[in-house]
């Protein structure tokens, strides 16, 4: 009997891992991309979607955009929207970028991308002219309970900046005096603001600004208010009255022009989502994307929604990679082959602590009320199904404890894969019966080992660098695996069996 030649196979997994060091190496040298989180400047990738629904007839769409916002410097300007006509539009200072297309019907979504680089020397472009408050007209008795609080903020302060400050002191809903009862809505609060300081002889306006967090979709504007103190624009939050541009906020709008106009469409709105990246990866996928092959095999022209999900899946093969080394050669025994994977998922999610309790809280109430089903006979189907509603109610549980006491662990233990950790109590619970609490306590602390330690390979800064920035490092990953699936030696925890062999030596 003749056995097969594995040089084949070794041939083609030193091939795999070649061309992905090398792929790798390429992407390094060539483009600049690092390998190291540490040498790059942090650059936000903001990204707006504007959905409608046309109207069978021709559309367009006039969205504003940013020119240079206060801390932050514009690196490139993209539109991500098949069969529309696309511009930006310069006209009386403002900036807007404008889809046009001949028939428009059905539902519609339009992308528009721009890259922020924080620059602490980037600031505001003083006007040509210098802001003139615009005149405003009020009726009895809200005239008078105008000039009332005005005279009362004029005496409290010396400078447009103070006389701010102090205005919206007194005009929060809170303070339940009869002129701020009289004026003030839930609706009109801004507005009123803006009003009350142009009457005062102080230039205002509105201002929308995006909270800049990692990996956030579906964002709205936050509304700020802005006065002219006769030599620059100065910005407030109209609640607090804090003064200054918060180091995590993007002014998208300055002004009162509108942020969104659809004509041949309805039912219009916008929304943004940001991720936050590095500066030569950010080069690569938008500026040198079609200049080289390599640039469709990066991620970054995809939506953010997209970014973000994959972003997540790259750290997949690692984990497996991890879960093949304790199974194959290490010999750890787990509950399930990649139950394991999915738990660190979930720490990734939670944190490791807060995900250990909240894991072991649902294992342990789920296998006592197995225990109830089993006593009830059923078939496997049901007892199953059953047994996943009963994780769901258990889930929804901890997260009600843990919001009613404070902590947000309870909220994120909804990451934990239900149907995997129903099958997991299923499996245990039959284990425990027929091979006794000792074989669950060995392959369930196995599980959470091997899980814990796919979860600090996952969560390193350089492996998420690693995963998202060099995709083609996962040909690596899969020659290794490969390489691990031929091994059929002595599994580490096995060796202990030979240890009385060393007294013979």
């Amino acid at each position: 009997m003749t056995t097969r030649s594995r040089a084949p196979f070794y041939i083609f997994v030193f091939l795999l891992i070649a061309a992905g060091i090398a792929t790798a190496v390429w992407r390094h040298v060539e483009m600049g991309v690092p390998w190291s989180t540490g040498e790059q400047r942090p650059v936000w990738m903001i990204e707006a979607r504007v959905d409608f629904e046309g109207l069978g007839e021709p559309a367009r769409v006039n969205l504003h955009i940013p020119e240079q916002p206060p801390g932050f410097r514009i690196i490139t300007e993209q539109a991500a929207s098949p069969g529309y006509g696309f511009a930006i539009i310069e006209e009386n200072g403002n900036r807007r970028a404008e889809w046009n297309k001949r028939n428009v019907s059905g539902e519609q979504t339009l992308y528009f991308k721009a890259q922020f680089v924080p620059d602490t020397d980037s600031g505001e472009q003083k006007p040509e002219q210098k802001p003139r408050p615009q005149p405003e007209f009020w009726e009895e008795p809200e005239a008078t309970a105008v000039r009332e609080l005005l005279s009362q903020a004029r005496e409290r302060s010396s400078t447009p900046e103070s006389m701010t400050r102090e205005l919206i002191r007194l005009l929060q809903p809170g303070s339940e005096t009869q002129n701020t009862t009289l004026l003030v809505s839930e609706d009109n609060y801004l507005p009123l603001m803006v009003r009350m300081l142009n009457h005062a002889g102080i230039a205002a306006r509105t201002a929308d600004g995006l909270r800049l967090e990692d990996a956030r979709r579906r964002q709205p504007l936050l509304p700020f208010l802005q006065i002219h103190n006769g030599e620059q624009w100065l910005t407030f939050n109209p609640r607090t009255g804090e003064q200054g541009v918060p180091e995590n906020l993007l002014l998208w709008r300055q002004g009162s022009e509108s942020l969104l106009d659809v004509m041949g469409g309805d039912d219009s709105r916008v929304s943004f989502s940001m991720l936050r990246q590095t500066v030569p990866a950010l080069q690569l996928a938008t500026m040198e994307a079609n200049d080289n092959g390599l640039g469709v095999l990066g991620f970054y022209q995809l939506p953010i929604e997209e970014q973000s999900m994959f972003r997540m899946l790259l750290l997949l093969p690692l984990g497996a990679l991890i879960v093949a080394f304790m199974r194959i050669v290490v010999g750890i025994r787990t509950s399930g082959t990649f139950m394991p994977v999915l738990i660190a998922i979930a720490f990734v999610q939670t944190t490791l602590a807060p995900g250990l309790i909240a894991f072991l809280s649902v294992v342990a109430i789920g296998l006592l009320l197995r225990g109830y089903l089993s006593s009830l006979n059923l078939l496997l189907v049901s007892r199953i199904s059953a047994l996943i509603i009963l994780v769901i109610f258990i889930t929804a549980g901890l997260s009600i404890i843990g919001y009613q006491m404070g902590f947000n662990t309870g909220m994120t233990v909804t990451f934990f894969p239900m149907v995997i950790i129903a099958w997991t109590i299923e499996r245990m619970s039959i284990l425990w019966e027929e091979e006794g609490a000792h074989e669950v306590l060995v392959q369930g602390s196995g599980s959470l080992f091997v899980a814990i330690c796919a979860y600090l390979a996952m969560d390193a800064p350089l492996a998420r660098h690693l995963t998202f920035n060099f995709p083609e490092l996962h040909l690596v990953v899969l020659g290794l695996i490969l390489l691990m699936g031929q091994y059929t030696g002595y599994k580490l925890s096995e060796l202990r069996r030979f240890t009385p062999m060393k007294a013979y030596d």
